[in-house]
Parts: structure tokens; sequence; C-alpha cells
């Protein structure tokens, strides 16, 4: 399976851009470039980003107006929790505050060392990556009492559909009754398959963030 990271770089400045591009696609992630906010919310929508590093002061919309739509708008609700880098020549305390009550997941100010940008993504990742699988459990734990009060109900319905048919007045009346409880049976059997399904579906999930985390630690991408 390709768990190959997809990264949105979006910075007005083409050598920021072809920096990030060259040095990220080196260490094994799918890069993507956008040269401002408007291109980068059209770029979110189309390329489904793990991780949007983004420019502040940029033309058309800043990285502060392109954070707030994407983690705000109903419209971008789909991409809410997609991480954010938010890269800034502004060294106040103040914008940085701002940018991270925005819902900004980090805040770096221009200049940068490049293996700290590299290890902030790194934990970024990690921590997206931790949410979803703690998501994952406790969608499995529903699920698992979603199934169990599933089985207790055909288990309710069963025992009064047999205490029917022993009470039947006559063959054709149990027959019915028989009937009744088939169809209850496979409803059911419907449900606790299409249960199953999803919890499959969180199972694999589960595997491929634990697969990602290994790859993580042992420093691969």
């Amino acid at each position: 399976m390709d768990t190959k990271k997809r990264i949105l770089v979006v910075d007005d400045e083409q050598i920021n851009l072809e920096f990030f591009e060259v040095m990220l696609s080196k260490l094994g992630f799918d890069v993507h470039r956008a040269e401002n906010g408007q291109e980068a919310l059209e770029a979110i929508r189309r390329l489904h980003p793990d991780l949007v590093i983004l420019d502040n002061i940029m033309p058309k919309l800043s990285g502060w107006e392109v954070t707030k739509i994407v983690k705000s708008s109903s419209e971008y609700a789909e991409f809410a929790d997609t991480p954010i880098i938010m890269f800034s020549a502004l060294d106040d305390v103040k914008d940085k505050v701002e940018g991270l009550e925005l819902g900004a997941d980090d805040y770096i100010t221009k200049p940068f060392n490049f293996a700290e940008v590299l290890a902030r993504i790194r934990a970024v990742l990690r921590s997206h990556e931790l949410l979803h699988q703690i998501e994952n459990r406790e969608k499995r734990l529903d699920l698992g009492d979603m199934t169990v009060a599933e089985l207790q109900k055909a288990i309710t319905t069963t025992k009064d559909l047999l205490k029917q048919i022993a009470a039947a007045p006559d063959l054709d009346a149990a027959r019915e009754i028989s009937t009744r409880a088939t169809a209850s049976l496979n409803d059911i059997e419907g449900r606790v398959a299409s249960l199953k399904l999803e919890a499959d579906g969180l199972r694999k999930a589960a595997t491929d963030i634990g697969s990602v985390r290994k790859k993580s630690r042992a420093g691969v991408r």
C-alpha cells in the first residue's frame, strides 16, 4: 500500500516552492504547489492533502484567510481537520497566537531551518494520525455496542416468536409466525452484516495508521 504523504506547499515566492518541492520529494513526500490563497483552496479540494504548508503573506487570500475558511467554513467542512503549518516573516507573538487560534497546527517564523521544519512536519503528521486512531477506536467501540444491541434484539424477538409458535392454535398460524420470525432474523442479519463491514473498514484504517507510524519511527516516508 502507498502510504506516501501528500503535502501542499503554498507560497508566492517561487524559490520557496522549488526548495520545498525538491527537499520534501527527496524524502519521499508527494509534494504539490500553489502560489496564492485562492489556488490553495482549489488545490485542497482537488488533492485532499495530508498536510498544508502555508505562507501567511500572499496575494488574493492571506494564509490567515485560507486557514479560517478551511477550518470554519461549512463549504470546507470535510477538510476542517487537515493539518496546517503556517509560515510568516512576522515574529510578533500576537501574529503567532492569531494563526494558532484560527486553527493552524504550528507556526514557524522565516527565515527557517529546514531540519526544524521537517521535524515539525513529522510531529504534526504523527499527531494527526494519533487523533485518527483515537477516533477510529471510539467508532469501533460504538459499533461494538450497536452490534450487541442488535443481537440482543434478535434474541428477544426470536424468543417471543418461538413462544407464539408454541402457542399457535393450528399449523397455518404457526407457519405464519415462522415466516415473520424468518423475516425478522433476516433483517437483523442484514444489519449485523452492515455493521461488520463498517468495523472491517475501521480495522483496516487502524492497521494502515499503525503501518505509517512504524515507518515514521524508522524515519521512512
